[in-house]
């Protein structure tokens, strides 16, 4: 079996649905003791350092359930050398470019593990106001 060598990440992405957004950030500010780092109606993300996490809250009927996980790396050709060591190791991706989502402007590439959990290696271009596109499970 091959191995897949990605590049460094910058921090593991962990999203979550939560039924209420103002609940959940008075809740994860106080557990990681620090204030998001945007806020948007419905939504909220934390870059936290320690543990180096990016954690993303997304307003939902479905709280206490995953929404999608993502390793946040720092520019374009991070996630190109992740795509191309995703494909050398024979597994299946999708990519996106300048694609708007979670109130921002990013290049990804997802890959699906065998049990359909999808993660998403993603730059930030950009801010957006677009929480969800409709061409991915994003958000």
């Amino acid at each position: 079996m091959s191995q897949v060598s990605v590049p460094a990440t910058g921090r593991v992405q962990l999203a979550l649905n939560v039924t209420d957004v103002d609940r959940a950030v008075e809740f994860y500010s106080k557990v990681f003791g620090v204030e998001p780092a945007k806020r948007r109606p419905g939504y909220a993300n934390f870059a936290i350092a320690e543990p180096p996490l990016k954690l993303v809250l997304i307003e939902s009927s479905e709280g206490g359930t995953l929404n999608h996980l993502g390793v946040e790396v720092g520019d374009t050709p991070t996630v190109n050398v992740a795509t191309k060591a995703f494909v050398d190791a024979g597994l299946t991706t999708f990519e996106e470019q300048g694609v708007e989502c979670c109130y921002a402007k990013q290049d990804k590439v997802f890959v699906t593990d065998p049990d359909g959990a999808e993660w998403e290696w993603y730059t930030v271009l950009d801010d957006s106001d677009t929480l969800v596109k409709s061409t991915s499970t994003c958000c």
